[in-house]
């Protein structure tokens, strides 16, 4: 054999001394005696066999590859979710192909085809654009937080409306009495957009005047805050409320950052509470960036994966599957008591 020569399953049976079934049963995980196991894994050892996972998919029509399209990793959200995704594919036998699309419906776009061309066994997306023209007839599609109409995608998604509403409902327990709420969204409505109507529910059984602000696609999204919180700055320079819920952890960080520029005292004067759950490190609520209503990341990943391996096997799937949101203490809120 010489040195550009790539070796074969047939160079592996030949130095194995088994026939070619036998190799094709050891690379597919297909029991085989554990003599002639051995014999063929040191022979793929010695000769650098490596397997062709695109031109067995193109035998099997299955690559074991799933492709995961997330907006990015820098945020810790979407970072613990590709983290779990992973985890549970590969105790299901697959292996990930992350794309990171930034919410640029072009590139949404360009991987779902892609994922399409790479004969790829299934899509898990976490879009917040209109990609929904894109989307492969012939490859199972899990979304997550977000609806596609006139297609047969299953959603999995925390219970946002639940979060705004309990959410709201603690605030005031821990002793606000205006909370105004904080939202950037896209255009394009998701499963997230019911954070504000939870809150909105909250605040017409409990007799508030609802008080938020609400942008779509906004650009410079600090200046939007400041300008919010001077509009609800007095001429005495008081706050004419006392409780932020933001429509995300990572806003209700940038709201607690200019409170705090601007001399106010967190939780003392204002109370704020995102949603999501960002942790910094580890799993103890210190490492909470802000007190929040926190989702069950790595229980949506399992959920994600599992839809879609059963959708993948022609089971029947709900076409929205929800799971329960739960208040942490991040200490940008009071203590219960």
């Amino acid at each position: 054999m010489t040195p550009s020569h790539t070796p074969t399953m047939k160079d592996v049976a030949a130095r194995a001394g088994v026939s070619l079934g036998t190799v094709s049963k050891v690379i597919n995980h297909i029991t085989v005696g554990e003599k002639n196991r051995k014999k063929v894994e040191k022979a793929i050892k010695e000769l650098g066999y490596e397997v062709n996972t695109y031109a067995r998919g193109l035998k099997t029509q299955e690559t074991k590859l799933i492709t995961l399209i997330v907006p990015d990793t820098i945020n810790p959200f979407f970072a613990a979710f590709t983290q779990y995704v992973e985890k549970n594919l590969y105790e299901h036998g697959y292996k990930l192909i992350l794309c990171c699309a930034n919410g640029i419906p072009e590139k949404e776009i360009g991987y779902l085809n892609l994922a399409s061309q790479s004969k790829t066994d299934g899509i898990i997306a976490l879009t917040y654009t209109d990609v929904s023209n894109a989307i492969p007839a012939r490859i199972p599609l899990v979304s997550f937080d977000r609806y596609f109409e006139n297609h047969d995608v299953p959603m999995i998604a925390s219970d946002n409306f639940q979060g705004g509403y309990a959410g709201t409902k603690k605030l005031l327990e821990l002793g606000c009495h205006h909370p105004v709420f904080i939202r950037f969204r896209s255009k394009f409505p998701g499963e997230a957009d019911k954070r504000m109507e939870g809150y909105l529910s909250a605040c017409q059984e409990l007799g508030i005047q609802p008080d938020y602000l609400d942008q779509i696609d906004a650009i410079e999204e600090r200046r939007a805050l400041e300008n919010f919180i001077q509009e609800h700055t007095d001429s005495h320079g008081a706050l004419t409320f006392d409780g932020v819920f933001a429509n995300t952890d990572r806003h209700a960080y940038l709201v607690m950052k200019i409170l705090k520029e601007r001399g106010f005292r967190i939780p003392e004067d204002v109370q704020i509470l995102g949603f999501d759950g960002i942790r910094k490190y580890g799993i103890d609520e210190g490492s909470l960036f802000v007190s929040s209503m926190c989702q069950p990341i790595e229980e949506l990943a399992r959920l994600c994966v599992e839809t879609l391996l059963k959708k993948r096997q022609g089971t029947v799937v709900p076409t929205l599957s929800l799971l329960p949101v739960t208040y942490c203490y991040g200490g940008t809120t009071r203590r219960e008591s």
